[in-house]
């Protein structure tokens, strides 16, 4: 990688190598660019098997007006999953609204047999029409009752990061075990990382330049935080952060102050600053 050269007006940079796959390439400044390209020759994507570090999406229904429910005594209460939504980590920290998936899988990923369940039955039964128009149900008329997804129910109880889709700036939120994710919300689950530590390296301007560079800013200066920008997140490895510096981006990602995990990022990536 060399420096940039001045050409009248514009301005380059002249990398090592290009961008491979399907992705989309970046568009931003040459400095950018620079920034971007050395962060990924120096560090590991954040999606990774050896750590065990892994983004996924929440539950989508097709038709959430029908799995949806507030109310706790609708069907059976083993058929109730207790589902957090984007609105709910709008604070930084999850305030349930109290809204359940009706939940249709058993913990071995069959669906539940009605039979066995005459509140969901009639429940499912009443909506039926609603239920068998959307498009997962047509391709298998016999489970009509499904949702798109299936349910992992070992995440519920899990440790993890939920990270709105659509915001202004990047927003991890810890879920410490008990909810299960709305579509709207992406979440991270690691084997290796504390996830507060983690979670001040996204909250950090730093963590969101990766987004920055991958995604298409929206109407309104909105990214996109999907699970296919997430996963090229550059990380360092959790071992090469210093006890001091972990302790600080805990900190700062309590506190959801950006400045201080920024500053702390800073340090680990080898960063003297961000460009423009």
């Amino acid at each position: 990688m060399s420096g940039s050269p001045t050409l009248g007006r514009s301005r380059s940079v002249v990398v090592d190598g290009w961008f491979g796959g399907s992705d989309p390439w970046p568009c931003v400044s040459p400095e950018r660019l620079a920034l971007l390209k050395r962060l990924e020759a120096d560090f590991s994507p954040l999606e990774d098997g050896a750590t065990g570090t892994r983004v996924g999406i929440g539950v989508a229904t097709g038709a959430d007006g029908v799995f949806l429910t507030e109310d706790a005594s609708l069907v059976e209460q083993e058929r109730l999953l207790p589902l957090v939504m984007g609105r709910d980590t709008a604070s930084g920290r999850i305030e349930w609204s109290g809204n359940h998936l009706v939940n249709p899988w058993e913990d071995d990923g069959s669906l539940a047999d009605l039979e066995r369940y005459p509140k969901l039955r009639r429940y499912f039964e009443a909506h039926r029409e609603r239920l068998s128009d959307r498009h997962t149900a047509k391709k298998a008329p016999e489970r009509w009752y499904r949702t798109i997804d299936k349910v992992a129910y070992e995440l519920t109880g899990r440790e993890k990061l939920l990270i709105p889709d659509i915001k202004g700036k990047a927003h991890p939120v810890l879920d410490p075990g008990g909810y299960y994710p709305h579509h709207n919300l992406y979440y991270v689950v690691s084997d290796a990382w504390d996830l507060r530590v983690l979670g001040g390296i996204l909250l950090s301007r730093l963590g969101q330049f990766f987004v920055e560079c991958y995604s298409v800013r929206m109407s309104g200066g909105y990214l996109r935080f999907q699970a296919q920008y997430l996963r090229r997140i550059r990380v360092p490895d959790s071992g090469d952060i210093t006890a001091e510096q972990a302790e600080r981006l805990r900190r700062a990602f309590d506190e959801r102050d950006i400045k201080r995990a920024t500053a702390v990022a800073l340090e680990v990536y080898g960063v003297e600053q961000i460009p423009d």
